[in-house]
């Protein structure tokens, strides 16, 4: 042993001249500066930002698909997997130590290097050692290699940030679609109720001569077309639940627990231009930004690679032939030293493994930037649409107001015999146009209003974080 630090001097003087490649890195990340993001800030977002809405049901369904999601069960399964192997890559910077033990009946050869008496016998064989291996990480490798593992755990751990958004939105956004059904299954309601209405009435004129049997018939026909919407509306409404009983992880013994929705519009204040902190927001960003970092430190394990391993070893325990000889005094044996790997030729293989790993990095930038500009023109689009329905919505309650005075008018000049029946027809028309618009409108907006939010990144605000170990382990 204490010829050791000289042949260490000696090992790190050899690995000077293994050097690594200098291939670099072809892209960089951009960030908001390149984007022409505004000062602005989104204003604070609760975790729980759907309770906002205050609709009790909307709330125990999201917590239902948050802890029965498919979906989300295998991202959180992912990520305990990396959490687990982020354990097991700091094992590897430890001492290890284990002790190995065998015994079995073994014939020793007469024309081998065993003499007699054992030469020509029959005897039982056996070791029992305690061994120590521990590496030196004299150049960083297996921090290197801690690190990607930590990073890689991160970026999984805000791909569950992301998917529980993702879904929190989808079952708010089925919600809204809901809301909807119903609202429209209420137009068709009351339209068919307005058309026997009018039904009743042309029958009536018919009778006193005032209406050709021909509009009776027209009445009767618009009355089932509208019946037919009715049986359709209710259809709808069935729709949107199996895919809320979907989202949530239920089948169809939810349908039926299902009540009306009870939304709270304009529940969640949002800003109308892009945030100077939109990236820093979106876990999914953030979840490209640690693979960045998962990358580097990949590309930092692959160019340590041309350095030296230098591992302790040792063991100690006995070793005999004949059972009654273990354990005593003349059977004990041991040793210790170090272990090195130096690579000096590998025909190009640690080249291009760091070649590879450059690639891997440069790949994790570009689909960082591509996960960015993404989200970029995500959030203007539903921003542009959401501006442009509420624009359309106040341009609809004109309508609207417009639209029921103009039906009012006329059926009370259809009932005085001075409009004929065609001109109730089409002011209904209008009317029913007017507001299955302004339905639909009124939900798009509340629709457009959780996307915005979705892109916003919810009430996710933090960067990534260091992450435990798995507690399972």
């Amino acid at each position: 042993m204490r010829h050791f630090p000289c042949f260490l001097l000696l090992v790190i003087a050899l690995s000077a001249c293994v050097s690594a490649p200098t291939t670099k890195p072809a892209d960089v990340p951009l960030v908001s500066a390149d984007l022409g993001l505004a000062s602005a800030k989104v204003p604070t977002i609760d975790d729980s930002w759907w309770q906002a809405f205050g609709d009790v049901q909307l709330d125990t369904l999201i917590d239902e698909a948050l802890h029965g999601s498919p979906t989300l069960a295998g991202a959180l399964a992912r990520m305990r997997q990396a959490q687990a192997e982020l354990s097991a890559s700091r094992a590897v910077t430890y001492p290890q130590v284990s002790v190995d033990g065998q015994e079995q009946r073994q014939r020793f050869s007469e024309s081998y290097i065993i003499p007699p008496p054992y030469g020509g016998s029959t005897k039982w064989i056996g070791t029992v050692q305690a061994k120590l291996d521990w590496s030196l990480d004299f150049w960083g490798k297996q921090a290197a290699m801690v690190a990607m593992a930590r990073s890689s755990a991160e970026a999984i751990q805000l791909d569950v940030d992301a998917a529980q958004l993702a879904l929190a939105g989808a079952v708010t956004q089925a919600y809204i679609d809901l809301s909807r059904a119903w609202a429209l299954c209420d137009l068709a309601e009351a339209t068919v109720k307005q058309r026997a209405s009018i039904l009743d009435l042309t029958s009536t004129r018919v009778r006193n001569g005032l209406e050709s049997s021909t509009a009776q018939k027209h009445a009767e026909a618009l009355l089932a077309l509208a019946r037919a919407d009715y049986i359709r509306a209710n259809s709808a409404i069935e729709l949107v639940e199996h895919q809320i009983a979907a989202l949530t992880g239920r089948g169809a013994n939810t349908y039926a627990k299902i009540s009306r929705p009870k939304l709270n519009p304009e529940a969640i204040a949002l800003p109308q231009v892009l945030p100077a902190d939109l990236l820093a927001r979106r876990a999914d960003i953030q979840a490209s930004l640690a693979r960045i970092d998962a990358a580097t430190s990949g590309r930092d394990v692959a160019r340590k690679a041309f350095y030296p391993d230098i591992n302790l070893v040792a063991f100690a325990g006995w070793s005999a032939i004949d059972l009654d000889s273990m354990f005593k005094a003349p059977a004990r044996t041991w040793a210790g030293g170090a272990a090195i790997h130096l690579p000096i030729f590998d025909a190009g293989e640690l080249r291009a493994n760091y070649a590879s790993a450059t690639a891997f990095l440069d790949a994790a930038v570009a689909d960082y930037n591509g996960a960015v500009i993404g989200a970029v023109k995500q959030t203007a689009d539903v921003l542009t649409q959401l501006r442009a329905l509420q624009d359309q919505a106040a341009q609809q309650r004109v309508a609207l107001d417009a639209s029921q005075e103009s039906f009012r008018l006329a059926q009370i000049l259809y009932r005085n015999g001075i409009w004929p029946q065609l001109n109730v027809l089409d002011a209904e028309t209008t009317l029913l146009e007017a507001e299955t618009r302004s339905a639909t409108l009124s939900a798009d907006i509340e629709s457009h209003r959780v996307a915005l939010l979705v892109a916003f990144g919810g009430g996710f605000g933090r960067t990534a974080g260091p992450l435990q170990e798995n507690p399972n382990e």
